[in-house]
């Protein structure tokens, strides 16, 4: 069997799996937020926390919960990390340097999982478990908590009631997450990914020393890891590392898990607006994109000229070949059409225009299909745009779901989709303008700025992929690259949140002859359509000086 042939397959099978899980997943997701009993443990959770799960609360309240819980997270991973050299269970590692201790903290609080260190020397058991581990589920929780919000915003009227931010939030995690990664874990340690608390040993001699390697809870960490789209590996080689990904299997079976939720939301979508048909135009669109970026990297990595990319039939160089050019593709595009940033492939090594798609990807927003919420919420804010500009040409008021798009939901999605380029961008100027972050540079030219450029679109993207050769272990790069994903996290929920408390307290309008069907495929090439032209009307400046001139060189 012929690598493209074996690619071909593995992305129908994929395919399948989706699909299968889709509408159960989509509606047992939907009957979880709509629901109004409590499960046992969650009133012991409430009791706990002092919250009162019933009452409802509108978006500031929302809000202020969140952001509440978050910075709580945020202090309790530093003050857990700078203390880890008089914890139990550091394998004898030193705590953690103040700088990348607020990196690591923020990037596992806002779902990225950007790492800027070894995980296996510098992270020890209790580090691992007790603080990464948890902040995956809970951050994913967050995630599918404000999507959440901003369908019911469709689905309500007359009330700027959104729901309970500590009831989304335990439910995300008791009746979802811990789940389905608890079947995923079990699944991964039975085809060899390891699950232990061991110590440090050695296991031979390579390169003319000793290598030694630490165990961990690493399948239930990987789990999740991909379940809730955070990114974050035991190990410095991600998911290329035989103890995270054994086999390929595993490795077509954690795409799987980093697709299946941000796919099946839009079942829940569906469900909760009362219209399925409504879910499926979005799935269609995010399904749309995401086959045709398959379809692209696929291309430029098995077709790109040259004799040593013939005889490794594909540009083999930096992808793990257990998997070949092929999976690695798939895994490629999804980890950065999500906010996922695992990694089984090193993209730094992909040609330049296949680099250039995982960057394209992130610059989307991470709405094909996103991470877990932030991929729905990210496409809704982008089909309140495309209705907008529907009615500017039919010169009608645009409605969305029965409730209209006026002036001041459509600031709320300006403002939303406008942040995340500002960060990425400028902070991209700045690094490239001033002399130490250069200095992080392994490339010059274009391949060097790509690396820079990618750093800030994953940081601000919240995906946590890195480009590889940029050392980011550095004081401006732990410092800015925290700032972005901080703000490239909570700011985009503000105005997330801001909208669904305005569209809840309208009241609803009747579909007449006029009203555009977004529920038809026409809306659903519309959507594409403003999709692609405002991110690449955003980052083709950008986009030219990195990737595509290094790909046209090439």
């Amino acid at each position: 069997m012929g690598p493209v042939l074996a690619g071909i397959l593995q992305l129908l099978a994929l395919m399948a799996a989706l699909a299968l899980a889709y509408v159960p997943l989509g509606t047992y997701m939907a009957k979880v937020y709509s629901s109004d009993q409590h499960w046992r443990v969650e009133k012991w959770i409430y009791k706990g926390i002092g919250a009162d799960p019933d009452t409802e609360m509108r978006w500031p309240a929302y809000l202020r919960g969140l952001l509440a819980f978050s910075a709580v997270g945020v202090l309790f991973l530093y003050a857990l990390q700078r203390l880890q050299g008089v914890l139990p269970g550091s394998l004898g590692f030193s705590s953690i340097d103040p700088d990348q201790a607020f990196n690591t903290a923020v990037s596992f609080v806002t779902n990225t999982n950007w790492q800027s260190y070894y995980g296996e020397q510098a992270m020890g058991h209790v580090v691992q478990t007790a603080g990464l581990a948890v902040q995956n589920f809970v951050s994913a929780a967050v995630g599918i908590a404000v999507a959440v919000a901003l369908v019911r915003g469709f689905a309500r009227s007359r009330t700027g009631e959104l729901g309970n931010f500590w009831s989304d939030l335990v439910r995300g995690v008791v009746r979802i997450l811990l789940p389905g990664a608890a079947v995923a874990a079990v699944v991964l340690v039975a085809c060899g990914a390891i699950q232990n608390f061991s110590g440090i040993h050695e296991v031979g001699q390579f390169l003319g020393g000793p290598q030694q390697w630490n165990g961990g809870a690493v399948a239930s960490q990987e789990a999740i890891k991909e379940l809730g789209t955070n990114g974050g590996g035991y190990f410095n080689a991600n998911s290329t590392h035989p103890f995270e990904n054994p086999t390929p299997f595993t490795n077509l079976f954690e795409i799987f898990l980093l697709l299946v939720i941000p796919f099946s939301l839009t079942r829940t979508f569906g469900v909760m607006v009362g219209s399925v048909r409504q879910g499926y135009a979005i799935l269609a669109t995010m399904a749309g994109i995401w086959a045709g970026f398959v379809a692209l990297m696929m291309w430029t990595e098995f077709a790109h000229h040259g004799p040593a990319f013939e005889l490794a039939n594909g540009a083999l160089e930096g992808k793990e070949t257990r998997f070949g050019v092929g999976a690695s593709s798939i895994f490629a595009v999804s980890t950065t059409l999500t906010s996922t940033g695992a990694v089984d492939s090193f993209h730094s090594s992909y040609t330049g225009l296949g680099g250039g798609i995982t960057m394209l990807g992130m610059m989307l927003g991470e709405i094909a299909p996103g991470g877990t919420g932030s991929g729905l919420y990210g496409m809704l804010i982008m089909a309140v745009i495309a209705v907008f500009i529907a009615g500017l040409m039919v010169g009608r008021t645009p409605e969305y779901l029965g409730k209209k798009i006026g002036t001041r939901e459509i600031k709320f999605a300006a403002c939303y989709i406008l942040i995340t380029p500002a960060l990425v961008l400028i902070f991209t100027a700045f690094a490239m303008a001033l002399p130490p972050p250069g200095n992080s540079m392994t490339n010059s030219g274009a391949h060097g700025f790509s690396e820079i450029l990618y750093a800030y679109t994953s940081a601000a993207n919240n995906n946590g992929s890195a480009f590889a050769g940029l050392n980011a272990d550095t004081q401006w790069f732990n410092t800015t690259l925290g700032l972005a994903m901080v703000l490239g996290r909570f700011l985009p929920m503000v105005f997330v949140l801001a909208l669904a408390g305005s569209l809840a307290e309208q009241k609803p309008i009747p579909a007449t002859a006029g009203t555009l069907r977004t529920e038809k495929p026409l809306f659903t090439g519309l959507l594409v359509g403003a999709i692609l032209i405002i991110a690449g009307l955003t980052y083709f400046p950008a986009l030219a000086l990195g990737p595509l001139a290094e790909g046209l060189a090439s």
